[in-house]
């Protein structure tokens, strides 16, 4: 796994240079300026049509447009919102929520654009089993012209389809099943290949039934956990209601003069701030990702740009609503800079073991570690991860290169030891991480590691922390709605994802594909489970996420033109009122 992870690192440096955020960033404003703001009209008829008024029985399709936005919104709406929020404000502070704004915002017209355009080239031979999506447009745009035209768009098809697969069971599958086994075991001791298993049965179950049962669970599902979720979410902030206009500030004022560290947050520059919240964004509304036009394909309609202004409110809702309420718990409870549980009764002292590319450290405590501090939101139990912050002294006393700090967490993890005689009891030990700093982060040197204070810290993982703020709170809400959430949104994420790579091996393989394809899906959500770390885990969420934006942003931009023509003549005859409403 460590030579793998190596590669992934690698390819990861080139899909998330720092130019990619800012050509993502760029492609919205474009987008938002060339189809005249068509963020507006997205919240204003883009209800309408959700609400029914629009849909003709007749057209062709197989789900309406509230059931392929909710589907839609199933694989969008999920641990991102959850977990993928967390991970942003918790790495890169207040400020994080700001850049999530942005791209929910651009986001919207993206969105508008891409779906559209899919809507305009979707292929229905099968009227019971539409396709959509980025391969079916070159396919008919480029491919129709025949010659070397023919095999270009094969060979775009293709590649895109494989950033689909590849997306599909990262970020679609792989983080959604490890941050529900993660969430469960902190709450509920349940073994995580056991949490694994029963996710995959579920989704098999769903997924077998194809896009028509798909669509009508996520009809069923989404809005139930969404209002479920927000509703618990509303009720923490009304506590809070005195805080949220200064947290308001605080989140705009950390955009652009990031805060500092404080408690368990490490602080992070402007532009770490800036990649965490944009980052998360993209993967938690899937904007250019090219996945949402896929499931809209399926909607009942013969008008493309409607279809596209559907899809256009997925950010707003994911991100500027969810994503918001989300990060507003975290932040007006104090989860993201919390306090210390207590100190450390024995020193911990580090020593240098190798050198070369990276400079590597171990922990040297006392073997046996009884004198934990009390856990004021439970009782310490083996496997509970926690940490402590170090200061890492360097050649010529430079930062860290992204967090433009010194600071580091140094993560231990409780486990229980045998008392050594048959009736003494066990005793509770922390194994300590070895600590790796790649020369690549660092400006100069790292030559030493002190402890910052002998404070310690419960670490709280992605999903975990967004739980942990609704326990300061309700004590036991965070246990019971964010478990239960999460079961939610990932199996809906999973299911819609699902189908999502579906659609991409049917177009690269053909409908025999289909079995093998579904059971190494369900075989990925069981082995997820085992993935060790979030540190691991974000490799795999950047990898599928990375890939696909640069395999589907070229086909946007090049084609998008199509697309906003569409728009803006849809725009001109909804103004002359000519289309008719049937509710």
């Amino acid at each position: 796994m460590e030579v793998l992870f190596k590669y992934i690192d690698s390819i990861n440096g080139v899909l998330w240079g720092p130019w990619t955020l800012w050509i993502l960033l760029a492609c919205g404003i474009l987008f938002t300026l060339w189809t005249k703001f068509s963020q507006f009209t997205v919240l204003t008829h883009g209800v309408e049509i959700v609400k029914g008024k629009y849909d003709n029985p007749n057209d062709p399709g197989v789900i309406n447009h509230f059931q392929a936005l909710s589907a839609a919104l199933s694989a969008t709406v999920g641990l991102g919102n959850i977990g993928g929020v967390a991970m942003a404000i918790g790495a890169g502070g207040p400020g994080a929520l700001f850049w999530m704004w942005v791209v929910g915002f651009f986001g919207m017209a993206f969105k508008t654009v891409e779906i559209t355009l899919a809507m305009q080239y979707r292929n229905t031979d099968d009227p019971d089993n539409p396709h959509g999506g980025a391969m079916w447009v070159v396919d008919k745009v480029i491919g129709s012209k025949g010659g070397s035209f023919f095999l270009l768009a094969k060979i775009i098809g293709f590649f895109f389809c494989l950033t689909l697969v590849l997306s599909t069971f990262t970020g679609g599958n792989l983080y959604q099943s490890w941050s529900v086994a993660e969430l469960t075991q902190e709450y509920f001791s349940f073994p995580p290949i056991g949490t694994g298993i029963i996710l995959s049965i579920i989704v098999g179950i769903v997924i077998i039934g194809g896009i028509k049962r798909i669509g009508s669970v996520a009809g069923k599902l989404v809005p139930f956990m969404c209002v479920l979720y927000l509703l618990s979410a509303l009720a923490v902030l009304a506590v809070n209601i005195a805080e949220i206009p200064s947290l308001i500030a605080l989140i705009f004022k950390s955009a652009f003069n990031p805060s500092e560290a404080k408690g368990a947050f490490v602080g992070g520059l402007l532009g770490y701030v800036f990649l965490q919240g944009m980052q998360r964004a993209f993967f938690s509304n899937e904007a250019g990702q090219g996945s949402a036009p896929i499931a809209h394909a399926a909607a009942k309609t013969n008008e493309p740009a409607r279809e596209g202004l559907v899809g256009g409110l997925g950010p707003f809702i994911d991100t500027i609503c969810i994503c918001t309420i989300t990060a507003l718990v975290i932040l007006s409870t104090g989860a993201w800079n919390r306090d210390a549980i207590g100190e450390f009764k024995e020193s911990i002292n580090f020593t240098q073991t190798e050198k070369g590319n990276s400079y590597k450290w171990t922990v040297n405590a006392s073997d046996n570690v009884q004198n934990l501090p009390e856990n004021k939101y439970g009782e310490w139990k083996a496997q509970d991860k926690l940490f402590t912050i170090a200061t890492v002294t360097t050649a010529d006393n430079k930062p860290n290169i992204e967090t433009g700090t010194h600071k580091i967490r140094v993560i231990g993890e409780i486990v229980s030891k045998d008392g050594g005689t048959k009736d003494a009891k066990p005793t509770i030990a922390i194994i300590w991480n070895p600590i790796e700093l790649k020369s690549s982060e660092w400006k100069s040197k790292p030559i030493n590691i002190s402890l910052e204070s002998p404070g310690i810290y419960k670490k709280y993982e992605s999903a975990v922390l967004t739980g942990h703020a609704f326990d300061r709170q309700f004590p036991g809400l965070g246990k019971w709605l964010v478990t239960i959430a999460a079961w939610l949104f990932a199996i809906s994420t999973m299911i819609s994802w699902s189908y999502y790579g579906e659609q991409g091996m049917v177009y690269m393989f053909g409908n025999k594909s289909i079995l093998i394809y579904k059971l190494a899906f369900l075989a990925a959500v069981i082995w997820a489970t085992q993935i060790q770390n979030i540190g691991e885990m974000e490799k795999f969420m950047n990898l599928g996420l990375g890939a696909m934006l640069w395999a589907n942003i070229p086909i946007i931009l090049c084609l998008g033109y199509l697309s906003v023509n569409s728009i803006n003549d849809y725009r001109k005859r909804l103004k002359n009122g000519e289309f008719q409403k049937y509710k």
